[in-house]
């Protein structure tokens, strides 16, 4: 078994690849890849130091993709416990000396493989979900916005620079949405799924962002009903102890509830305590985890 490590894959090996994904979700239940590593499928190309792991049998039968740090994997569920994991990551580690893996959905095969390699768990993602419409939501508290602050929605280029500064100052700490530039926010403007007028920003009567809540629309897929998601939420640590937080995210939860979506999902740190207990008690609850594991 010789992975190939890859800086370009052609449309019939993204297609392979898909092929694989789609297996390995339909089996566990949950996608094996986030939105960033599949971004990186559809390019089928390397960007700043990405890189494709491929494992043929003969067609393809595994997937890993590296990302700076990170990196995310897939085995088709008809060759597993056959190696294609431990190949993967062994390929993985031959690009760069310590890899954190994510494991969506904290499945069993997950913990054993990096067991086996050596991997601990590093950081904990959880899935939060909270119904907003039928008979198991209550009722959404009323949005009550300060005076003073005016929240509207998000008006490309013009608001770019602004909400760059709230984005990197608000997650400073984080190795995913710290440190955007325009080329990430133009990588998620340029979604299908972008929709400006979701994408809710405070602002104070001098035109200043204070904060800002993304949200996002899952199309129906199968048995699951079209979700919205609490895509981003971040607040100016200069703004903090003014409750924009809360304000933010109800607003955006009202935003979806009106637009006719019955659940919203977010994700969010499991380590992050105050965060936690603002969604908590705004009626969420941890429905699923994801895993990062390091050496």
């Amino acid at each position: 078994m010789d992975p190939q490590v890859l800086t370009e894959l052609d449309a019939d090996t993204v297609a392979a690849v898909h092929d694989v994904l789609a297996a390995a979700a339909a089996e566990d239940g949950t996608a094996p890849l986030s939105e960033q590593f599949l971004r990186g499928v559809r390019a089928g190309t390397s960007r700043d130091g990405v890189r494709h792991v491929v494992v043929r049998g003969p067609s393809v039968t595994g997937y890993a993709q590296l990302d700076g740090e990170y990196a995310e994997l897939a085995v088709h569920p008809g060759v597993r416990r056959a190696g294609v994991g431990s190949a993967l990551v062994a390929a993985l580690e031959g690009l760069t000396a310590s890899p954190h893996l994510w494991a969506h959905g904290d499945l069993d095969a997950a913990r054993a493989l990096g067991e086996r390699r050596g991997y601990r768990r590093d950081r904990v993602l959880w899935q939060m979900r909270r119904p907003l419409a039928g008979a198991d939501a209550e009722p959404l508290p009323d949005l009550a916005i300060p005076d003073g602050v005016t929240v509207r929605a998000f008006r490309p280029g013009a608001d770019d620079d602004e909400f760059l500064r709230v984005n990197n100052a608000a997650f400073d700490w984080h190795p995913e949405q710290g440190g955007w530039t325009s080329r990430e926010l133009a990588a998620r403007t340029g979604e299908d799924w972008f929709d400006a007028e979701g994408f809710l920003v405070a602002t104070d009567p001098a035109g200043t962002m204070l904060g800002y809540h993304w949200t996002k629309v899952h199309p129906a897929t199968g048995d699951e009903p079209a979700m919205g998601e609490v895509y981003v939420l971040g607040v100016d640590p200069a703004t903090h102890g003014r409750g924009l937080g809360k304000v933010l995210t109800l607003a955006g939860l009202h935003l979806l509830r009106d637009r006719g979506l019955e659940t919203v999902l977010l994700y969010v740190e499991a380590d992050n305590a105050a965060a936690v207990r603002v969604y908590e008690r705004l009626g969420f609850t941890v429905y699923a985890a994801d895993v990062n594991y390091v050496r």
